[in-house]
């Protein structure tokens, strides 16, 4: 069963279901090069072919460009639905001060070198700080390599709606916000689905599934052990903390359990289904490791969440204790728990 796909902007379309690109750059667990692009043609053929990447992933986008130069003759004999790769313009923290158009053209000319492409699809900018200006001027150099025809799109990524709003007003159109989504993080519901609505602006959620521990493997097992494995686990057991602590989590996911029960589906598939049900939500990344969780994730096409379902789910949300406040700003705090797991100058690398 091939995955949904969805009109983001005219004449532009993804797959309903994006493959994150994070958990190749390192710190996830050791990597075969050669095995990730091969099963990259696994995903496009079971219909994933937007492929989700950034500046800063280190190794992600050479690693998708040998998919593509592995794979052009299929691509060109139509043997492979063609692909949409969106990338990030992350500057380093450090350089948010002194950032130029030059410094801005030579990082997005580096993704097309590493990517091979002649333009990227969609270049999703983030600024770690507010109180460093710069952002709009910044989101401006990327309107104008858009006119030159290096960047089809651009989208947004962790910026708040005030900051958003601001980069709007500017002129630059955004044709996608990547932001963190998830039945344990509500925080684009009351802080930036009114600015989606008014300008036309989609969501590309991750954290869907919460670095996995929105899955089976968690039901009824004690809080593991620190440390943990990786770094994304490490981030969303600290959401879960702010959704009210481990216990309420467990709540959430027997809820989940008695959902997929009747679906004949994991737990990971309804906290998807719940996501890719919302007006604002066009399409969930998920940062597969390989191709094993296929399966499960063309069978998200399979069943819909009634009444029912959804009210359990925001039953159990209701007694949450967060997050709250606007997108990204727990993680804004440099100095903060979610803040310190971060990397901020690691564009050069």
């Amino acid at each position: 069963m091939k995955i949904d796909r969805i009109e983001v902007q005219p004449g532009y379309s993804i797959s309903r279901v994006i493959k994150g690109g994070w958990h190749l750059a390192g710190g996830h667990g050791s990597i075969q090069e050669q095995k990730a692009i091969e099963d990259m043609r696994f995903f496009v053929e079971a219909g994933i072919t937007t492929f989700d990447c950034a500046d800063i992933y280190t190794g992600v986008e050479e690693l998708i460009g040998q998919f593509l130069r592995q794979n052009k003759d299929a691509f060109r004999a139509g043997e492979l639905s063609p692909v949409q790769i969106h990338t990030k313009y992350v500057p380093d923290y450090d350089a948010l001060s002194t950032l130029t158009q030059a410094d801005t053209e030579a990082i997005i000319d580096r993704s097309l070198q590493r990517l091979g492409v002649e333009r990227l699809d969609l270049v999703q900018f983030a600024w770690w700080n507010y109180d460093t200006p710069g952002y709009v001027e910044a989101a401006l150099h990327l309107a104008e390599l858009q006119q030159k025809g290096k960047i089809r799109h651009i989208g947004v990524t962790n910026f708040d709606a005030a900051h958003l709003e601001e980069i709007l007003q500017a002129g630059v159109k955004v044709a996608a916000n990547q932001l963190q989504y998830s039945v344990l993080d509500q925080r684009p519901v009351n802080h930036m689905d009114e600015l989606s609505h008014i300008h036309h602006i989609p969501y590309l959620c991750y954290g869907v599934i919460a670095g996995g521990f929105l899955s089976d493997r968690y039901l009824g097992a004690p809080d593991p052990a620190k440390p943990l494995e990786n770094r994304s686990l490490v981030k969303y057991r600290l959401i879960i903390d702010e959704f009210g602590g481990y216990d309420l989590f467990q709540e959430l996911l027997v809820t989940l359990r008695r959902i997929a029960d009747k679906y004949d589906v994991g737990i990971a598939e309804v906290a998807c289904r719940f996501m890719l049900e919302k007006s604002t939500v066009a399409g969930i990344i998920i940062g597969a490791r390989n191709r094993n969780h296929l399966a499960k994730l063309q069978r998200l096409n399979s069943f819909s969440l009634d009444e029912a379902d959804v009210k359990a789910i925001t039953d159990v949300q209701a007694e949450a204790t967060g997050p709250f406040g606007p997108v990204y700003d727990l993680e804004r705090d440099k100095n903060g728990k979610h803040g310190s797991i971060m990397r901020y100058n690691i564009n050069g690398q």
